[in-house]
């Protein structure tokens, strides 16, 4: 294997430990700089998480009824995360829901409790997640695969567009993204995630979630502009949560 080959092999690993729970082994020192070329390929390990999911999801259909099936399946994705994305939709919402202003919403977010607007934030985009996965029958496994792969494009996206709203915090790393080259490694795997999604489900469905996609970008885009300057880790995630519930809600309109 090159140098490069290994370098970016690397950074897929440092990608997922950053993502998920799960105990990779990173071998080169932590950066930041490394941090924020790893995330050109958060949709590649959002594929990963989808794949995991999926599988979960086929086995469990097998025995249970398609609720209880996309119940388990949400759950096993919240657990193999860590919350990491549904923490930030919780908190965003808290902030925005619950500040006027810019100074008063960033102090909400770093509160490690949880409000009303976020609670109920939280709750109502699981309900529906669940509820789109167990109506799509057999489009529900390539359903996951694409929603977990395509929603992290977004806040890959949202790193290029938008500058850093806090001075530290946890995505401070990102900066201003992943880079010309990253950015072109995160679209083209989310252009194979959704050439994949129009050979399995049909192209409208594929051109549907394109259009969710960007609808959710173009609004989670906006609102951090105007609200806080700029996006934070806890935006990020939002945008991940809501990007993610966008296309299984795609999917299930075309299905």
């Amino acid at each position: 294997m090159t140098a490069r080959l290994r370098d970016e092999a690397g950074l897929i690993r440092l990608a997922a430990l950053f993502m998920t729970r799960l105990p990779v082994r990173v071998e080169a020192e932590y950066s930041p700089e490394r941090m924020r070329l790893a995330s050109a390929w958060f949709p590649l390990v959002g594929l990963g998480i989808g794949a995991v999911l999926a599988l979960a999801y086929g086995l469990a259909a097998l025995v249970f009824p398609p609720l209880v099936a996309a119940l388990l399946a949400v759950a096993l994705g919240v657990r193999l995360t860590g919350a990491l994305h549904e923490d930030g939709l919780a908190d965003i919402a808290d902030g925005l829901g619950g500040a006027a202003d810019r100074a008063r919403a960033m102090e909400i977010m770093r509160d490690s409790r949880i409000g009303s607007y976020g609670a109920v934030a939280l709750g109502l985009v699981l309900a529906v997640k669940v509820a789109a996965l167990s109506h799509l029958g057999s489009a529900a496994m390539a359903g996951l695969i694409a929603a977990h792969g395509l929603s992290r494009l977004s806040p890959v996206l949202m790193m290029a567009r938008l500058p850093y709203a806090r001075s530290d915090g946890k995505a401070a790393f990102a900066g201003t993204g992943p880079g010309p080259r990253g950015l072109r490694i995160a679209l083209a795997t989310s252009g194979v995630t959704l050439l994949g999604l129009g050979l399995t489900v049909g192209p409208v469905a594929a051109l549907v979630t394109l259009i969710a996609l960007a609808a959710v970008l173009i609004r989670m885009e906006a609102m951090f502009r105007w609200r806080l300057g700029g996006y934070t880790g806890d935006g990020l995630g939002a945008v991940q949560q809501l990007s993610e519930t966008a296309v299984l809600l795609a999917i299930l309109a075309c299905v």
